[in-house]
């Protein structure tokens, strides 16, 4: 399927994960050139596109912290689609809610989202494309224990998506999320090495639903947060 791609210009943030990888791949079989903020360096040891002519890294940018986001997206003209997987994740039960805890989950997730939120709208034109990364716990808030920081940053990120695509709509610019059950990588497999990994969603399942609403094919979903659940 032609995605209406036609060599636009995309960020994909948390690019370098496993998630992110297997975005960056599909993008660039569409033909986009992709833009990667990266904040340690490390992160590109393994990374299979460090050296394709279509990737373009930065280095050293804090997804935190406005005036690096701004600097970010202020070197990328005419941006066709902001992709937003950076995130983070933790186990933690009631008595470790601390304020602490809750702030790290919050900037880590929602924060981030916002401050690329705000920065991309700048760079795009009519028809542009925002996803977010929510998750099921966002949607299904019982679906498990010792989740409250995580699942109360994840539904910020699911609530922001709604509510900036009701804002964004007279501009012709569409807002969407998915919201995955766990995604099958090496991180999560060694973290849970009991489970049953046959029924999380593949990175690669993922990237194809992420992409698609993401691209200029995509003309009428505005507002969706998208089970992403996998056979779980």
């Amino acid at each position: 399927m032609d995605l209406g791609f036609g060599g636009k210009r995309a960020v994909v943030t948390g690019g370098t994960g496993a998630l992110g990888t297997a975005v960056v791949g599909c993008l660039l079989e569409a033909g986009v050139e992709v833009w990667i903020p990266v904040f340690d360096s490390r992160e590109l040891t393994a990374f299979p596109y460090g050296d394709h002519s279509s990737v373009h890294t930065v280095e050293g940018v804090d997804l935190t912290a406005p005036a690096a986001v701004d600097a970010f997206y202020g070197a990328i003209p005419d941006l066709a689609a902001s992709i937003h997987i950076a995130g983070g994740f933790a186990f933690t039960p009631l008595e470790a809610l601390t304020p602490a805890v809750l702030e790290a989950q919050y900037r880590m997730n929602a924060l981030t989202a916002t401050l690329c939120c705000q920065a991309a709208v700048d760079r795009m034109a009519e028809g542009g494309q925002l996803l977010n990364v929510t998750a099921r716990p966002a949607l299904e808030p019982s679906g498990g224990p010792q989740l409250g920081a995580y699942t109360m940053a994840k539904a910020a990120v699911a609530a922001l998506t709604r509510s900036l695509a009701s804002e964004l709509r007279p501009r012709g610019i569409g807002v969407n999320a998915i919201a995955p059950s766990v995604i099958d990588t090496a991180v999560n497999r060694e973290a849970m090495p009991d489970a049953d990994w046959s029924s999380w969603v593949k990175p690669e399942d993922a990237a194809d639903v992420i992409v698609f609403l993401a691209s200029p094919r995509n003309r009428v979903v505005s507002g969706a947060c998208v089970p992403v659940y996998g056979n779980a």
